[in-house]
């Protein structure tokens, strides 16, 4: 939010820059780790299905609806949004929705992975790093630093599906150990150069940076920082993380972000109050709802399961 609502520092440094892209790289990495680590453990994809739509559809779409609704969007643009490929060219992205591009490419790595464990089980998903290697192969290829394009992006996930994998053991436990022992003021110092809009060449290894840092957290964090992230604050900050990404842009797109610089700054508090508000009612009643929804849904035995109570 502050990356994109407030100045961090003079515009000739690139500080926004470095702190959206580097939270947008740390987001898809975890996600990447997440995803992948939950299929490892428990391959039923039609559980992961139905707890994703749950997730993230239901404020996706009210979010998506908005942004449209705002900008006097086409019909195109809605559907682009609603189907998760508003990222893709020629980009159906609109003011105040430009921030899904995000989500698109996330959804579109749910419903990826999800097909590949269903066609060829968990042992499948041996595969994604070689998928993110290729494209970071394709963007150093082609010189991209940094896109919105699904197939010039996705290798941050990618990047952390491999920690997923790397942690679950599948490469040994020497990669585990290499891990651990990567310092990590390096590491966070790697990162940062890699977020960089102006450093090109590093950008090209940020997933793989993000991945390191990331992975060496997982075995060993200063202690300040393991009690800073039990914090009741900070943990109620990461519960209404998801809603805050999707209304932020949304606020400033409307009155609360408009006028000459001077305006837009003195309505900042507004645009802030406004969203914090708008999550915590998100988190806690309208997605609770359709998370409760798709419990009951994930725990209802399967018809044949019914059948034979029913018979038994």
């Amino acid at each position: 939010m502050c990356g994109h609502l407030l100045p961090l520092g003079p515009a000739r440094f690139g500080f926004n820059q470095v702190s959206t892209t580097g939270g947008m790289a740390i987001f898809f990495c975890l996600s990447g780790f997440l995803i992948t680590r939950f299929l490892i453990e428990n391959g039923d994809v039609r559980t992961f299905i139905v707890r994703r739509i749950a997730r993230i559809l239901p404020l996706a779409w009210l979010g998506m609806t908005a942004a449209i609704l705002i900008a006097d969007g086409t019909t195109m643009q809605l559907a682009a949004n609603l189907l998760f490929f508003a990222n893709l060219p020629p980009y159906y992205l609109v003011k105040g929705g430009g921030h899904f591009w995000s989500l698109c490419v996330e959804v579109q790595f749910y419903f990826g992975v999800a097909l590949l464990v269903a066609l060829r089980g968990q042992r499948a998903l041996i595969v994604l790093p070689a998928v993110g290697l290729f494209v970071t192969g394709l963007r150093v290829a082609n010189g991209v630093g940094l896109s919105i394009d699904t197939w010039y992006r996705i290798d941050e996930i990618m990047a952390g599906a491999t920690l997923a994998l790397v942690y679950e053991g599948w490469f040994g436990t020497a990669a585990k150990r290499w891990l651990a022992r990567f310092p990590l003021v390096l590491a966070i110092g790697l990162f940062i150069l890699t977020s960089h809009p102006d450093l090109r060449l590093f950008n090209y290894a940020r997933p793989w940076a993000c991945a390191l840092m990331v992975g060496h957290s997982l075995y060993y964090v200063p202690a300040w920082i393991d009690r800073m992230a039990r914090w009741q604050a900070v943990i109620y900050v990461a519960r209404i993380s998801y809603a805050l990404y999707v209304f932020h842009m949304l606020f400033a797109a409307t009155w609360l972000g408009s006028g000459d610089v001077l305006e837009k700054y003195a309505k900042r508090p507004l645009v802030f109050a406004a969203t914090w508000l708008a999550a915590h009612l998100s988190t806690f009643y309208y997605e609770a709802w359709w998370q409760r929804r798709a419990k009951a849904l994930i725990l209802r035995p399967a018809p044949s399961t019914r059948d034979e109570l029913r018979t038994s």
